[in-house]
Formats: structure tokens, sequence, C-alpha cells
């Protein structure tokens, strides 16, 4: 278990991981509690849930609740620096369902409901999971822990 903890949270990123991992996990975080709480603007889970199933990703309700807890869950994970790898992992894999769920047929540009977002998103959550969360991070922390 030790080592598995220990290679999950194996970062030789420095301090640039950091400014990724804040803005981004509130971003990640805001969305993820539209989806699940109807925060910010959002419809919740069932109102997302409907609206999923309504695009082919069904049962709609789970969607939701998953792709909410994968945003919010991995947004917080992100901020404080704690298992970052896996966190865009996950971040990665609801990026790219999104993209290719809703954007894609919009083109690139926002401004259509493209993927644009969605990739600068995806851009960041893949790049953590390569790198981890750096210096500043609860997996720095633990990595220290580990290896005394």
């Amino acid at each position: 278990m030790k080592e598995l903890l220990k290679k999950l949270t194996t970062t030789d990123a420095g301090i640039g991981a950091l400014v990724l991992r804040i803005p981004v996990g509130i971003i990640f975080i805001a969305h993820g509690a539209q989806k699940l709480f109807g925060w910010f603007g959002g419809y919740g889970l069932e109102g997302t849930g409907g609206w999923m199933e309504s695009i082919g990703l069904a049962p709609g309700v789970l969607m939701a609740f998953l792709a909410g807890a994968a945003e919010f869950f991995g947004g917080i994970a992100l901020i404080i620096g704690l298992l970052v790898r896996p966190a865009g992992a996950v971040l990665s894999i609801a990026m790219l369902v999104a993209i290719f769920a809703v954007h894609i047929g919009n083109g690139l540009f926002m401004s259509n409901n493209g993927y644009e977002f969605g990739l600068s998103l995806l851009a960041v959550s893949a790049a953590l999971m390569f790198m981890g969360a750096g210096k500043a991070s609860v997996d720095a922390w633990l990595q220290q822990k580990l290896t005394q």
C-alpha cells in the first residue's frame, strides 16, 4: 500500500504546477457544483441528468452524478494538491467525454458552444496527470514523509 501511495503522489514538478492547479481546480469545483447541487446557475442532478439522457448519456442522473463528482472532488484534489495524478486522469476522461459527446460538432470556438474550453481543461488535467502536483502540495508532503 505504501508503494502504491508513493507512486500516486510522486512529483518532480515545481511551483508551476500550483499555478495550473488553483484556477483550474476552482473552475472544476464550480462546474461540478452546478451538476451536483444546482449552485451557480446549474440544474442539479435531476436537471443535468435529464439533459444528459437527452443527448444519449444514460442513465442521465448517474452520468450527471459521475461527471459532477469527478469535477467537484477532482477540483478539490487539484487545489489542495492531493492525489493529483489520479485526479488529473479522471478529469481528463471527463473532458474527453464532454468534448466528444457535446462540443465536437460545434467546432472549436466557445461562441458556438465548441470544444475550445474543454480542450483547455483537458490539456491542464493531462499535464497534471503526467507531472504531478508540484512542490506546494499535500502530495509533495506525503512523498517526503513516505521516503523517510
